[in-house]
């Protein structure tokens, strides 16, 4: 193989991964070569590994100003707007745009991240099985699965912060209470959370800073 002619393949991949939107401070990709590889062999498309242009530029990650009593690392996320923010410490953010849990499906509290995993198999909680019978009993990781690229894991419930093979439901309620993301945004959020992250879902009157 050309090593030359891999190495320019791969710079124009990253290239293109920047292409979007512009907003008041965007956030290059995080994703590395290697990664990106991965994600390719894994089953993805660069099509599902970059952000959906159907998505509006206010869903799109950016670093924001967020004014809030958390740590550094923490992970806090507005269900009524549909973001999720990684505190950075500084008086900001990162902000992403999410799906999240349709009428009667949504949750609040304090969790802390139990389990990640690159590209999860799919098995619905025994819940949504009994509420739509005709959901698979398992599914395999890849491009068709709706866990999309990563899983984030929260304590001991049934939810995720995971990617999704559905780009156009980001900034809507339709979930069963999991947190939904672009893959390109699930996988820059995975990089920066360990297990033990603190996570805390704001009730729902309460107005995050934007």
């Amino acid at each position: 193989m050309n090593i030359n002619w891999v190495a320019r393949s791969v710079g124009s991949l990253l290239a293109a991964l920047c292409v979007g939107t512009a907003v008041a401070a965007p956030l290059a990709p995080s994703l590395s070569e290697s990664s990106v590889f991965a994600a390719l062999a894994r089953g993805s498309s660069l099509q599902q590994i970059e952000p959906d242009e159907a998505v509006n530029a206010r869903l799109r990650r950016q670093v924001v100003s967020y004014r809030a009593d958390a740590a550094a690392g923490t992970v806090v996320i507005d269900t009524v707007h549909t973001f999720l923010y990684y505190v950075l410490g500084d008086g900001t953010a990162i902000r992403y745009g999410i799906g999240v849990g349709r009428d009667g499906f949504t949750w609040a509290g304090n969790e802390v991240v139990t389990r990640k995993m690159e590209w999860p198999d799919w098995t619905p909680p025994q819940e949504m099985i009994a509420r739509q019978p005709y959901l698979p009993r398992w599914m395999a990781g890849g491009e068709g699965n709706p866990l999309g690229a990563r899983a984030i894991y929260l304590g001991s419930t049934v939810y995720r912060i995971h990617g999704t093979n559905m780009p156009e439901t980001i900034g809507h309620r339709v979930s069963s209470g999991c947190i939904r993301m672009l893959n390109t945004d699930v996988i820059d959020l995975y990089s920066r959370v360990i297990v033990g992250t603190k996570i805390v879902v704001l009730p729902s009157q309460s107005v995050a800073a934007r």
